[in-house]
């Protein structure tokens, strides 16, 4: 039998409780790595962890509100306490909350900056030297940093003033951390999802909520399996390859 992509690599993601997160944790189990999951709600965790093991794969849940910035940090070390490295880091975790400036609040504002940004960075940082010394002992000889940006990150809309700072600003973190670690032999890349069926939208007014939704039901959306491709298909590459950058629309969507 030949040995799978990731035999032996460790990776952590977060927002790994339902949608994309959870699908791209069974898509890296299939093709061999442990997986460190990573989100609030402990009961999806543990089912996701389950899918994983009948899979014949191994997989933690680990319970943490991670725009606490100790917990972000504890969240890493615990990775490398139960699997001894830690090979791949996915940035999923992320809030879409919409409306205009005008009729927002300012801690829905708030709440985004915390998770979209500040919770990635302190993830990020705590990450980076165990990636790195990844990559100097790991028979791929390389690690891998992928961040789940938008559209968004691409396309300014009104009612996503906010979310779309959060996903431009990541996409211009993504490329020069990028050119920060390119001789470390950590990849740095992000991919950028199009109209997604997921919890998402859930988080919505119900206004904006109905309006999303409909949206969303008048084209075939993207499933979270189509993004969880689109991230395997950028870590599995040889380490001579690095996929910097992945856009993925619905292919109805105009946006």
């Amino acid at each position: 039998m030949d040995d799978l992509p990731l035999d032996g690599a460790v990776a952590l993601i977060t927002g790994a409780s339902s949608g994309i997160g959870a699908a791209t944790a069974r898509r890296l189990a299939r093709e061999g790595a442990a997986v460190a999951l990573v989100a609030r709600r402990r009961n999806r965790l543990d089912q996701v962890a389950c899918d994983i093991a009948k899979l014949g794969g191994e997989a933690v849940a680990l319970e943490a509100d991670i725009t606490e910035p100790e917990r972000a940090d504890d969240m890493v070390q615990e990775t490398l306490d139960r699997f001894g490295r830690l090979d791949i880091l996915v940035n999923n975790a992320g809030i879409m909350l919409l409306n205009s400036a005008l009729h927002t609040s300012i801690e829905e504002w708030d709440r985004m900056i915390s998770l979209n940004v500040a919770a990635l960075l302190h993830v990020t940082h705590a990450a980076i030297p165990h990636l790195i010394y990844a990559a100097s002992t790991s028979p791929r000889q390389v690690a891998d940093l992928v961040n789940v940006s938008s559209t968004a990150g691409r396309v300014a809309r009104p009612g996503s003033s906010v979310y779309g700072l959060t996903k431009f600003g990541l996409n211009a973190f993504t490329e020069s951390l990028r050119q920060e670690l390119l001789s470390e032999r950590v990849r740095v890349s992000v991919v950028e999802p199009g109209t997604v069926d997921t919890e998402l939208v859930n988080h919505l007014s119900d206004t904006t909520r109905d309006a999303a939704r409909q949206q969303i039901d008048g084209i075939e959306a993207l499933r979270p399996e189509d993004i969880a491709d689109a991230i395997s298909y950028i870590i599995t590459r040889d380490r001579r390859v690095a996929v910097n950058e992945m856009l993925v629309r619905a292919g109805g969507q105009t946006w």
